[in-house]
């Protein structure tokens, strides 16, 4: 590390220019000073270009006389706050067009001088993304006014004709309602499109992230010494890569699933090979100090099911076991068998499913309220538990927050 950086300023550079948010710093006088390679980018400008130019040519110019005093009192201040507070900020590309961002604006000094550094991120995806869905809602929600006073209207010239027969009534009433509650069903799938075109968004975007940072600090590690870390971002590379990867075979399983087209491969395949491909596989996301405790010395008795279809559900239980355990913890992994079935348990020590989340843990998309800030679809317990039910078996669960959760799942050994 110390051969390959010769100062702190190559360090200092090297981060400043790897970080994906721009970054924009100015002195005193609203002159650019500094800026990385995501603010050159973001604004339309040629590496460098922006450097000496005044930071008003990235402000609209509506907004000149406002930001020179917000400026001046800023720096006066010299705390460091979040720009905006609630109201809608904009950028000026390179060619005057304007585009919503976010800015946070941090206040230093350096060999006697004021500076202000601001964090820039383009928000205008989010934006397009918040109109399109408030402009679902208006839409489904006039439909939903629409048909109810269409329904209601139909319903006062039924009785103005003096149709008192009680039975045609309550059919009128019931047809209202189904189609109240078909409304508000593809009002609830429209949003969940919506939510999910936005999850996988994000979902792809922080690992793929992640996966570029490390490449480019694997880059700068080519000596003996610096193996450890080049090796410690390998791993990042790998475990990210993996994490796309089951994302992927999730999203394969819904569509396949959703089509019809989820026809199943069986074949004949020993337990323990079984048992030690899952477990090999699970190694390699386990975190610090984590341990998969699994009979090592099972009887290699002779399956005869899907088994890719197997191991996704055995995997996605485990990953999820690891995930939401913190480190330097226990998981164990036990096999049964139970007739002419074997009974798969996974428990771990982690954080729980919160008892009101318990009922909805296998609906699609659905994330329990403890599990909102971790990475995941939601999807994969609904499709574990569809792939279950098509191969026969059953999925149950016990679990209490803080103190772990236990899986259960019990499927045929013999499907033929």
């Amino acid at each position: 590390m110390r051969e390959f950086f010769k100062n702190k300023e190559d360090v200092f550079d090297t981060l400043f220019q790897a970080a994906s948010e721009g970054i924009i710093i100015v002195d005193a006088n609203q002159n650019v000073t500094a800026a990385n390679k995501a603010a050159d980018e973001i604004f339309g400008y040629e590496h460098g270009e922006l450097i000496g130019q005044h930071l008003d040519v990235l402000i609209p110019k509506d907004y000149h006389h406002r930001h020179h005093g917000h400026f001046n009192k800023f720096l006066k201040d010299a705390e460091k706050r979040q720009m905006g507070h609630g109201r809608d900020l904009y950028g000026v590309k390179k060619d005057g067009s304007l585009f919503p961002v976010e800015a946070g604006l941090n206040p230093f000094m350096m060999n006697g001088e004021k500076f202000v550094m601001s964090l820039v991120i383009d928000i205008s995806v989010r934006k397009e993304t918040q109109r399109q869905i408030q402009e679902l809602n208006n839409e489904l929600e006039d439909k939903i006014r629409q048909r109810t006073r269409e329904l209601r209207e139909t319903v006062q010239e039924l009785k103005d004709l003096n149709l008192d027969l009680e039975d045609e009534i309550k059919k009128r009433k019931l047809a209202e309602k189904r189609i109240k509650t078909a409304l508000q069903k593809e009002k609830e799938l429209n949003e969940l499109k919506t939510k999910f075109l936005s999850l996988v968004s994000h979902e792809f975007k922080t690992p793929l992230s992640g996966i570029l940072t490390s490449a480019t600090l694997t880059e700068k590690y080519t000596t003996e010494e610096q193996q450890e870390k080049r090796e410690k971002h390998l791993v990042t590379i790998r475990n990210k890569v993996h994490y796309l990867n089951n994302i992927l075979n999730d999203f394969l399983s819904i569509e396949r699933l959703d089509s019809g087209r989820g026809q199943y491969k069986f074949s004949k395949f020993g337990l323990r090979r079984f048992i030690n491909e899952v477990i090999y596989n699970a190694n390699i996301t386990l975190k610090e100090g984590q341990e998969i405790i699994y009979p090592k010395e099972i009887e290699d008795v002779e399956l005869y099911q899907d088994e890719k279809i197997l191991e996704l559900i055995v995997s996605n239980l485990l990953g999820n076991a690891i995930k939401y355990s913190s480190e330097n913890t226990s998981i164990w992994f036990n096999i049964n068998f139970e007739g002419d079935d074997i009974l798969f348990e996974i428990k771990d020590e982690g954080r729980g499913i919160p008892q009101k989340d318990q009922k909805h843990i296998f609906e699609r998309y659905f994330r329990a309220e403890n599990a909102l800030l971790d990475q995941g679809t939601g999807i994969g317990l609904n499709i574990a538990k569809s792939h279950i039910s098509n191969l026969g078996g059953s999925i149950e669960f016990e679990s209490q927050e803080n103190v772990g959760t236990t899986f259960k799942v019990q499927v045929p050994m013999d499907k033929s």
